[in-house]
């Protein structure tokens, strides 16, 4: 059984002019990067250019590369600077929200009316992202939709690891502001109903 080669071998090799160990990486890494670059921009052939683009990166600057130092973090930093800077030459700010809201709503039952409920939900939720600070917006993204530690975010956002947590903190707060908002009525009108069921 041949053993897949490391990171660090791959890297070695590429900067030995072996190109095919940069199309491994590629194959390893390209749906990480895509779905990222997605994630920001919302736009799929603005994360294929974005993808194209950091294997460039990846290629170009091998020997710069820490090979000591895990891959991943780096190039999600290139991926973040590369979508950071196509959304900027837009003049807007996109994010992926689907799989951030699967995580922030589990579904607990199937009917028509909880769709409904859960549909305008997402929509608070979207609209509650969308007015986050880009930073704080992109340090929510990463942590609940990637998966990533803040020392991880902060490396990738070169910023201290206490302005990712502020940056976080912040963002939830927001967040959590919004939804109290939207669900301040529903909960009156079942405390109302419970209490006319009471004095029944």
């Amino acid at each position: 059984m041949t053993l897949s080669p490391t990171d660090r071998d791959l890297i070695q090799r590429l900067c030995n002019g072996d190109l095919a160990a940069l199309g491994t990486l590629y194959d390893r890494y390209r749906l990480l990067v895509f779905h990222t670059a997605l994630a920001i921009t919302r736009d799929r052939q603005a994360a294929e250019d974005i993808l194209q683009e950091c294997f460039l990166k990846v290629n170009a600057y091998a020997r710069r590369i820490d090979v000591n130092l895990p891959l991943e973090p780096w190039l999600y930093r290139v991926t973040v600077n590369l979508a950071y800077t196509h959304v900027s030459r837009r003049s807007r700010w996109f994010t992926s929200l689907e799989n951030v809201i699967d995580r922030l709503v589990a579904p607990a039952r199937t009917t028509t009316e909880y769709h409904a409920e859960m549909s305008e939900l997402q929509a608070v939720i979207q609209q509650a992202i969308n007015e986050l600070q880009p930073n704080q917006r992109m340090t929510v993204i990463l942590y609940y939709l990637n998966d990533l530690s803040l020392k991880e975010i902060s490396y990738i956002m070169d910023c201290p690891v206490g302005t990712t947590k502020s940056r976080l903190y912040y963002g939830r707060e927001h967040l959590k502001q919004q939804l109290e908002e939207y669900l301040r009525p529903q909960l009156g009108t079942a405390v109302a109903n419970t209490r006319s069921m009471s004095t029944r």
